[in-house]
C-alpha cells in the first residue's frame, strides 16, 4: 500500500486510520521502497494499492506511475496491478497511472449501489462504474478488474444487478468476498452468505461473460491476482 498511511476518507467498512495525511514530500521515496522489498522477495507479481489522497491535486496518480516505473526498472519481468482509488472520477489522472503500463487495473465498487452510500464515504457508484469503463476506452486489451463484498444486507438481485453493470462497463474479472467487520467501530456484518450462494453468484458471473469470476467467503481482490491475469485472453 503506498500513499502513507492515513486515508482522506472514512469508509465504514474500512479500518484503515482516516485524517488528514502527512505532506507528500514524507512519501516521495515510496515507489524505490517497494521496487527494493519487492526484488528483494523475489515477486513475479506485484499489487500496488494505495490510501485516497484526495489533498493531492492528483489524487496521487502520479505516485502509482512512479511506483510502477520504479518496479519496472528493477524487476522487468515481473507483473504489476495497480488496485486504485477513482481520483475523482478524472480521466486525466487515469491517464497518468495507465501511461506507466500496468499490466492490470484494478478498482472496487465494494458494494450494490443502494448501500453504497453508507458503505463508502465520499465515493459514488456511478462514478467508480464511470473509472472502469473510462479504463476500457482508454487501454483496450488491458484486463480491467472490480470487487465487491457481500454480507452487508445486499439481496441476490442487488448483486446480479451490480455484476451487469460491472460486465456493461467492460470490466473482465471479478471478485467477491465475505465483509467481516476489522473493527467495533466498523459496520457490523448483515449475514454470513452461506457458501452455495457465492457459487451461485460465480455461476450468474459466468453467465454474463466475464473472463474470470472469483467468489467465496476469503476472497479478496487480489485473490488469485496472477492466475486471473494468465488465464486473461
Amino acid at each position: 500500500m503506498i500513499g502513507g498511511d492515513v486515508c482522506t476518507r472514512h469508509c465504514a467498512f474500512c479500518s484503515v486510520t482516516a485524517g488528514r495525511p502527512e505532506a507528500y514530500e514524507a512519501i516521495a521515496g515510496e515507489p524505490e521502497q517497494v521496487a527494493d522489498a519487492a526484488a528483494a522477495l523475489g515477486l513475479r507479481y506485484v499489487v500496488v494499492t494505495a490510501v485516497a489522497r484526495d489533498d493531492l491535486a492528483d489524487g496521487g496518480a502520479e505516485h502509482f506511475a512512479r511506483t510502477i516505473r520504479a518496479l519496472r526498472s528493477r524487476l522487468p519481468d515481473t507483473k504489476i496491478e495497480v488496485l486504485t482509488p477513482d481520483f475523482g472520477g478524472s480521466e486525466a489522472c487515469l491517464d497518468v497511472v495507465l501511461s506507466a503500463s500496468p499490466d492490470v487495473f484494478n478498482h472496487n465498487v465494494e458494494t450494490v449501489r443502494r448501500l453504497s452510500p453508507r458503505v463508502r464515504s465520499r465515493s459514488d457508484h456511478d462514478r467508480s462504474l464511470g473509472v472502469l469503463a473510462s479504463v476500457t476506452r482508454m487501454a483496450p486489451g488491458l484486463l480491467v478488474k472490480s470487487g465487491l463484498m457481500v454480507g452487508l444486507g445486499e439481496t441476490e438481485a442487488e448483486v446480479h444487478e451490480l455484476l451487469g453493470e460491472l460486465h456493461t462497463a467492460g470490466v473482465g474479472a471479478v471478485t467477491i468476498g465475505q465483509y467481516l467487520q476489522p473493527t467495533r467501530r466498523n459496520l457490523p456484518v448483515a449475514e454470513y452468505v452461506h457458501p452455495d450462494r457465492f457459487d451461485a453468484y460465480r455461476s450468474y458471473g459466468e453467465s454474463l461473460g466475464f473472463d474470470a469470476v472469483f467468489a467465496g467467503p476469503f476472497v479478496r481482490s487480489s485473490y488469485m491476482a496472477e492466475a486471473v491475469f494468465e488465464g486473461h485472453p
